[in-house]
């Protein structure tokens, strides 16, 4: 059968998009990531506390495309093999700009007495200076709002030694007495961990976490009470595959 000039054009150009659809699909290929940022076992430096098992972790889970990925989020605390609270986080997150991504969701508390539900806005991403920063508003039932605010650096002592300094911030809008939440400023968590990459998917750490609760928040644990103020020493490892 002859095929015709036009034919023949609408041929080439049948292949080249087809083409160019199979180099698009392997130039953006479907990702994944487990990163467990914290595995730890921890001190408390309170006397009455020292027989305490006291663990926590913080991991992360990634799958998706160079613009659009599903995030897990995760964190939480064991004391004397019992969780006491912990928390997950699933979110959609897409790419705003280079090194920032929007990421929105749920997010849930769950405690040893109640638990909480809130619906997450994020921004999530490389400050200048190389500072990471993830950063969430969220809309709780009730009408309380809450911020939280993470930053974190790491400082390259050697190719494989890592002192790796964070602070968090956490705020509420309105007094919760049932989650044990104040107005304004409630609570700042500071730590610093001191890594050793044996490689770089694997990674042990020594360090020390500091935490403080501020105004109402205070008050109310007080009320409750739970402590105040903890300086924890800690052990733990990073890894990530």
């Amino acid at each position: 059968m002859k095929m015709t000039k036009r034919g023949f054009t609408v041929s080439l150009l049948a292949i080249a998009v087809n083409n160019m659809s199979f180099a698009h699909e392997a130039a953006d290929p479907l990702i994944s990531m487990v990163s467990i940022n914290q595995l730890e076992q921890r001190l408390n430096n309170d006397s009455q506390s020292d027989d305490l098992d006291i663990s926590s972790w913080n991991a992360d889970v990634w799958l998706g495309k160079n613009l659009g990925k599903l995030w897990l989020k995760t964190e939480g605390e064991f004391v004397d093999g019992q969780r006491v609270e912990s928390e997950l986080q699933v979110l959609y997150s897409h790419a705003i700009a280079p090194y920032w991504d929007l990421q929105i969701g749920w997010r849930g508390d769950f405690n040893q007495d109640q638990n909480q539900h809130w619906f997450a806005v994020g921004l999530q991403g490389l400050a200048p200076y190389f500072f990471e920063i993830d950063s969430a508003l969220y809309f709780g039932e009730g009408g309380q709002t809450a911020l939280r605010i993470d930053a974190e650096y790491e400082l390259m002592l050697t190719q494989k030694l890592i002192l790796s300094p964070e602070l968090e911030t956490t705020l509420y809008s309105r007094n919760a007495p049932k989650y044990e939440q104040g107005s304004g400023l409630a609570k700042i968590d500071a730590g610093l961990r001191l890594r050793y990459e044996i490689r770089r998917e694997f990674a042990p750490y020594i360090g020390v976490n500091w935490s403080k609760k501020y105004g109402n928040t205070a008050d109310l644990a007080r009320h409750a009470t739970s402590d105040v103020e903890t300086m924890e020493w800690l052990i733990g490892v990073k890894l990530w595959y």
